[in-house]
């Protein structure tokens, strides 16, 4: 099974750069199924319906959310009736939506599942994401061995942990949040490929991809402003990953994409 994961998509740039640089992408690395983080899709924090719909057109067969998962209403309204569309699934049971989910490809299936980091978050706070975590995922391999996890989380040393925790009950942990790709991708010893943050996608000249400017006026008066989009030096950033048969990560490579406005 040969997956391809887009970085965090930032802003309408996040959105531009996937659009134009998707074909390319799919001649070079032929993916079977792919995964793409929008958590920032949508002005700079969060996912809205229209931005989910036409994500999924574009060929995402899973659109992977975090803590600005219930960012915007339209999509909070409809996201339990969207299954391709998961939010962490490590929330309580009354949120709307779902954590994870067992898709199907021709005659293969693939389980996504999202979590949520505990350190660092101040908006909206998941359970422990390590309590049940063995057996959930030893339940998702019973389904199939082509397993992969979104791990959403601002820590690297809760990272490394969950790493180390889930490696051989899963085919991938792929960070993300940071919005900044990290270079310590690596094969575990039971087979479970990882990397700390497979970056963003959008504006590589920016603050986490949003424009420079807003970003320094928000420490100076402490209102938050995510709505301005940063344009310059579009890039797209994501994981490649080659899954054996059995399920155990057999190659992990970082992609970086330059994609002209």
């Amino acid at each position: 099974m040969k997956i391809f994961y887009v970085a965090e998509l930032v802003g309408k740039a996040g959105v531009f750069t996937l659009k134009k640089a998707i074909n390319e992408l799919k001649s070079r690395y032929n993916w079977d199924f792919l995964i793409v983080n929008a958590d920032g899709a949508t002005s700079g924090n969060g996912l809205g319906y229209n931005h989910a719909i036409y994500i999924h057109k574009l060929g995402a067969d899973v659109i992977t959310l975090g803590d600005c998962c219930f960012h915007k209403k339209d999509l909070t309204e409809n996201i339990g009736k969207m299954h391709f569309v998961l939010r962490p699934n490590n929330f309580n049971p009354q949120s709307p939506g779902h954590g994870s989910f067992v898709f199907k490809k021709g005659n293969k299936k693939i389980a996504v599942v999202v979590f949520m980091g505990q350190n660092g978050f101040n908006r909206l706070h998941a359970n422990n994401s390590f309590v049940g975590l063995g057996s959930m995922l030893e339940n998702l391999q019973r389904q199939t061995p082509y397993v992969l996890v979104d791990f959403h989380a601002q820590a690297s040393g809760e990272k490394k942990t969950f790493f180390a925790a889930v490696d051989g009950l899963c085919s991938a942990v792929i960070g993300s949040h940071t919005r900044v790709q990290t270079a310590d991708e690596t094969i575990l010893p039971g087979g479970t490929a990882v990397i700390s943050c497979a970056g963003r996608t959008g504006s590589q000249q920016s603050v986490g991809g949003c424009e420079i400017n807003s970003r320094i006026n928000e420490y100076l008066s402490g209102i938050p402003d995510w709505t301005r989009d940063a344009w310059e030096d579009l890039e797209l950033q994501g994981v490649y990953l080659d899954i054996g048969k059995d399920g155990k990560a057999q190659a992990i490579e970082r992609v970086r994409l330059k994609v002209n406005r």
